[in-house]
């Protein structure tokens, strides 16, 4: 008879449904599959670690963004920001649901074009726009959101060298009551300078205004501040008419938008506090609707969310290599998930469960990653049950930025698979090798050989 696993006892303090002011409870439901497919077979067939992707998640997600929008403002349009996850599956899946694509790097915008998406359904912000960046945006009549006077310098030179008039917008920023202000990107709305850049182009007659653009900041938990920017665009787009009988025909309001991640250092848990798509909507068609457009005059409302669309679908999943204890005596488990995988685990508490099940038992934990860097910490300190060599964890809502900031960092990045809406399981981007790697470089001759 097989003898059972010795557990040393453990002193468990009291947990409720309620935070208290040791945090949340435990999670004590192991997620074993995800959308019916077990993380056991997923790790067995893919390798561990592995970013696990639900395609219904991302369609679930718009389509309530969506209807969000659609029922509170009468034309609205979506842009996928592909900065947030550019694998080309995520990309198509939000195309399909008729969303455009919104690109910041000549990069992005030629991946967008490989995906299949029309240059005019094409919006291109951001402040590094190279004049062949720029060209090719003209040429495919893309949307170009001006940042700043010498962009717009060299588009009026592009547009006249071309013979062509280029759609632009301005990117604009501003005082919303969020500080810092991101003034960084775009022209100021209070001092002057976005009437400024109006002004230049509605002279010129080189360039067609076709919008007016902000992005107020990123994890955006006011909804007033949205409300705050629309009104503003909104007053810029009933100078601009007035003062030059010109219809400015769409407003962005970017994203920023919040997922269900938790910051760190929040008391609550960002699923019971972070604005829903409809707080957002909310705010922002109300704003738009009591500006003083026409009945026939309301411009098109444009989004880029990325987050709050993609960040619930992803989950990395991953395996337990040790445990120890630290010089104090708290316990530290050690699994293959680093923080060049998962850089988002600097700004949020991700949830974390066992993928098997387990025992009764919890502790106060620090989750480390596989790197050799003190700062590779998955989690500071979370309530775990006492996991083993060989265990299996589920990272979740992982979905917005770590597949475009991870890292190639003493690890080999891992494969990528979505769980289509049958529940079948698509690999959508390879494992790396040492040939990843090592495919990029050039060793010259005298440095080809040495002995030791």
């Amino acid at each position: 008879m097989e003898k059972f696993r010795y557990e040393r006892p453990v002193v468990r303090k009291l947990e409720s449904e309620m935070p208290n002011k040791f945090g949340m409870r435990t999670e004590y439901r192991p997620t074993t599959h995800i959308e019916g497919v077990a993380v056991k077979d997923l790790l067995a067939t893919y390798g561990s670690p592995l970013f696990v992707i639900s395609e219904k998640t991302l369609r679930n997600q718009f389509r309530k963004a969506r209807k969000a929008f659609t029922t509170r403002y009468p034309r609205v349009q979506f842009a996928w920001s592909y900065k947030t996850n550019y694998m080309s599956a995520v990309c198509n899946v939000f195309h399909q649901e008729g969303s455009w694509a919104e690109v910041v790097s000549g990069f992005e915008f030629q991946k967008a074009l490989g995906n299949g998406v029309q240059g005019s359904k094409i919006i291109f912000n951001g402040p590094d726009k190279t004049e062949p960046d720029l060209e090719m945006a003209i040429q495919h009549n893309a949307l170009i959101h001006i940042d700043h006077l010498d962009e717009l310098y060299t588009l009026t030179d592009l547009a006249e060298r071309l013979k062509t008039r280029p759609r632009v917008a301005i990117r604009v920023n501003m005082d919303t009551g969020v500080y810092p202000i991101w003034d960084r990107f775009g022209f100021n709305y209070e001092n002057g300078q976005a009437w400024d850049a109006l002004n230049k182009i509605m002279h010129s007659g080189k360039l067609e205004l076709v919008g007016l653009h902000c992005h107020i900041g990123t994890f955006m938990i006011s909804t007033q501040a949205y409300a705050i920017a629309a009104g503003k665009l909104a007053e810029l787009a009933i100078g601009v008419r007035r003062k030059f009988n010109h219809t400015v025909k769409y407003i962005d309001l970017g994203g920023g938008f919040t997922s269900k991640n938790t910051l760190k250092g929040a008391y609550l848990p960002g699923s019971d506090t972070n604005p829903t798509f409809d707080d957002y909507a909310e705010a922002i068609s109300t704003a738009l609707l009591n500006a003083d457009f026409g009945s026939d005059q309301l411009p098109t409302l444009i989004l880029e969310t990325g987050r709050a669309l993609v960040d619930e679908a992803g989950y990395l999943l991953g395996t337990v290599i040790s445990n120890k204890r630290s010089s104090k005596g708290k316990r530290i488990t050690i699994v293959d998930i680093g923080v060049n995988l998962m850089f988002t685990s600097f700004w949020y508490d991700h949830r974390v469960t066992p993928a098997q099940e387990f025992t009764q038992y919890s502790e106060d934990t620090t989750l480390n990653g596989p790197l050799c860097m003190n700062i590779d910490v998955i989690r500071e300190s979370v309530s775990l049950p006492l996991l083993n060599k060989g265990d299996h964890i589920v990272v979740h809502t992982v979905g917005a930025y770590n597949m475009t900031q991870w890292m190639q960092f003493i690890t080999l990045r891992p494969a990528v698979v979505i769980i289509d809406m049958e529940g079948k399981p698509h690999i959508i981007r390879e494992v790396e090798t040492l040939g990843t790697v090592n495919g990029q470089e050039r060793v010259p001759q005298h440095l080809a050989s040495f002995e030791l």
